[in-house]
């Protein structure tokens, strides 16, 4: 049997029949910055197995309206994504965050964690050694670190060791994901409270960064960037009206290896990645203004 391929926790309370009365899962519709938002709580064990999904909170914001270039899209997407990010980020002002970019740089689809470390304002070292100028920034590190096919150490075992060394007091992980539907690529942003498993949107499980593995807590923030082939198959001849297609079929054939992305996915992770890169600088830096950011980091 095919099972629907999603990191979404909206998608897959979608793909559950009955989800309304999935035990231990809600979910709200709301807005932020006009934006559509969608927030599924996992509040129990059995909504987790019900899910697939640890339990938590997970925020999906819906960012069509970007890509459409809507009025004032860009700096609304990132006070949207800053607004849900600040509740989740815990502690004083003088505590460090790390920042870390999941992901592999030299793959379009997967390069949205290190873009958006590269768009995210970096103070640790500004407020150690210019602590007169500088100590009214909170001190954020940042961290691309890389795949174990090009560095031959697993991404949350480099985390890791450096979260060992300048011990912060949470961790943002910036990663992709896969999502079932085709409109949701590089239109969504999901932020949760769970953690992240680095290399999820391309079927690679391994070392999951979450408070259990690093100490303290991790927010994790996903764009998915692809669609796995064989859950876009029988999605489509779904849509279609075709009776008597074989799922299992479809899940051992050459689509199940096949991951789908846009063809202008250059330009999406583009927009994505900056949109992320300055809605967690101004989550961690609230007294700057959005032209400071563009000032800061560009």
């Amino acid at each position: 049997m095919l099972e629907r391929r999603t990191d979404l926790a909206l998608e897959a309370r979608e793909l559950r029949a009955g989800a309304s009365d999935l035990p231990g899962v809600s979910s709200e519709e709301g807005r932020a910055e006009a934006f559509p938002l969608t927030t599924v709580r996992v509040t129990s064990q059995a909504g987790a197995r019900a899910l697939g999904k640890p339990q938590g909170t997970y925020h999906t914001l819906d960012l069509t309206g970007l890509g459409r270039r809507e009025h004032k899209a860009f700096p609304r997407a990132v006070k949207a994504l800053a607004g849900l990010l600040s509740p989740l980020i815990a502690g004083e002002r003088s505590d460090c965050v790390l920042v870390v970019g999941l992901g592999n740089r030299a793959m379009t689809p997967d390069a949205v964690g290190p873009k958006a470390a590269d768009r995210t304002l970096v103070t640790r070292h500004l407020v150690t050694m210019a602590p007169s100028q500088f100590g009214s920034f909170r001190p954020v590190a940042v961290l691309a670190a890389g795949v174990l096919g090009t560095t031959g150490v697993e991404s949350g075992e480099i985390v890791k060791a450096v979260a060992d060394q300048i011990r912060p007091k949470a961790i943002v992980a910036v990663d992709a994901l896969a999502a079932r539907r085709l409109e949701r690529l590089c239109t969504t942003v999901q932020v949760s409270d769970t953690g992240i498993s680095p290399g999820s949107g391309v079927g690679n499980h391994r070392f999951s960064l979450d408070r259990e593995s690093m100490g303290v807590p991790v927010i994790a923030v996903g764009v998915p960037t692809v669609v796995d082939g064989a859950t876009l198959a029988a999605d489509l001849l779904e849509e279609a009206g075709r009776d008597g297609f074989d799922p299992a079929a479809l899940a051992k054939g050459s689509g199940a290896t096949l991951m789908v992305s846009p063809r202008d996915i250059d330009q999406r992770v583009e927009d994505m990645a900056k949109v992320i890169g300055y809605g967690v600088s101004l989550a961690l830096q609230p007294e700057l203004s959005l032209e400071d950011l563009e000032m800061l980091v560009e």
